[in-house]
């Protein structure tokens, strides 16, 4: 009786079990639901298709860059406007210095009134626990 290599026995099973999976493959990625768009990319997508093309992508990303732009140009002349003392037009190391310190502080600010609030969500918590209990 002559013996086959054992890797020659499950070639045909391994060959066989993959081309029974390849079907169902390609068929979940036909029945897959396509994404649905945001509120944001729905704005852009000018033939309700429910995709966005490569013209669409384009005008959105054209927008948002127009509108982060905009942004920094409001930023800074507010900027400009609470911290340049010397009214230059400009900040310079002592304006900026000042300003840096303030954003610090509405910073730690911002950080106490979170922790606060999660403190007292936390007690909160304890007691409808311990009244649980």
């Amino acid at each position: 009786m002559k013996v086959l290599h054992p890797k020659l026995t499950f070639a045909p099973a391994l060959l066989a079990l993959a081309l029974a999976t390849v079907p169902a493959v390609s068929r979940a990625d036909e029945s897959a639901p396509t994404k649905k768009l945001t509120k944001a990319q729905e704005k852009f997508d000018a033939d309700n298709d429910g995709k966005l093309s490569d013209e669409e992508r384009a005008r959105a990303r054209e927008e948002a860059t127009a509108k982060a732009k905009k942004t920094r140009e409001e930023h800074r002349k507010i900027a400009l406007e609470k911290y340049d003392a010397n009214g230059d037009g400009k900040l310079d190391d002592a304006e900026k210095a000042k300003m840096k310190a303030d954003e610090e502080t509405a910073r730690e600010e911002k950080k106490a009134e979170r922790a606060a609030r999660k403190a007292e969500r936390d007690a909160k918590k304890a007691a409808k626990d311990g009244a649980a209990n």
